[in-house]
């Protein structure tokens, strides 16, 4: 969790191209991952009781990989999208490949898919409070840059949905 925050926080910044990133949202980002981290290790260190055979459990295992799995996608989502501009470069570009095959918001389902994976894995209620809330935060965004995509580029696939392939 430790190493996720890190990337997230201090790391993939300095990967994207475009538009400069303000300062604030920096900050406030910043701040947000450090409270959430104190809280989810708070909880597994100090509140959290897992019998001895946890590691064998269904909910852990079926947690750990859908959390692996919402990792995998939202790093191989990430690194499209920063293959999608050169450097200098500031346009819009329509992501190809990966779950952008069937979403517009391939990086933000993965990201959801990974936390509510780590809900599971912890069966805690500060982790399903998490996961919820990155659901309600970023599910918007990705509906929204689909409408945006779909409004801009005239050869934006239609079939594509905005968050969950298939259905939305």
């Amino acid at each position: 969790l430790c190493f996720l925050i890190y990337l997230r926080t201090f790391i993939y910044p300095f990967f994207t191209r475009g538009r400069p990133f303000p300062l604030q949202l920096l900050f406030f980002g910043m701040l947000f991952c450090i409270y959430n981290g104190f809280l989810q290790g708070y909880y597994l260190i100090y509140c959290a009781e897992y019998p001895n055979d946890w590691c064998t459990d269904i909910r852990f295992t079926s947690g750990l990989l859908l959390f692996l799995l919402g990792m995998g996608i939202n790093i191989h989502s990430d690194l499209l999208l920063r293959q999608l501009r050169k450097p200098g470069e500031v346009t819009y570009k329509i992501p190809q490949g990966g779950l952008f095959t069937y979403v517009s918001g391939a990086n933000y389902f993965g990201e959801i898919v990974e936390w509510f994976g780590f809900a599971i894995a912890t069966w805690s209620l500060p982790a399903f409070a998490f996961a919820f809330f990155t659901l309600c935060c970023i599910g918007p965004r990705a509906y929204h840059h689909h409408r945006y995509y779909l409004k801009t580029f005239t050869d934006y696939p239609k079939s594509r949905k905005a968050l969950i392939p298939f259905i939305f």
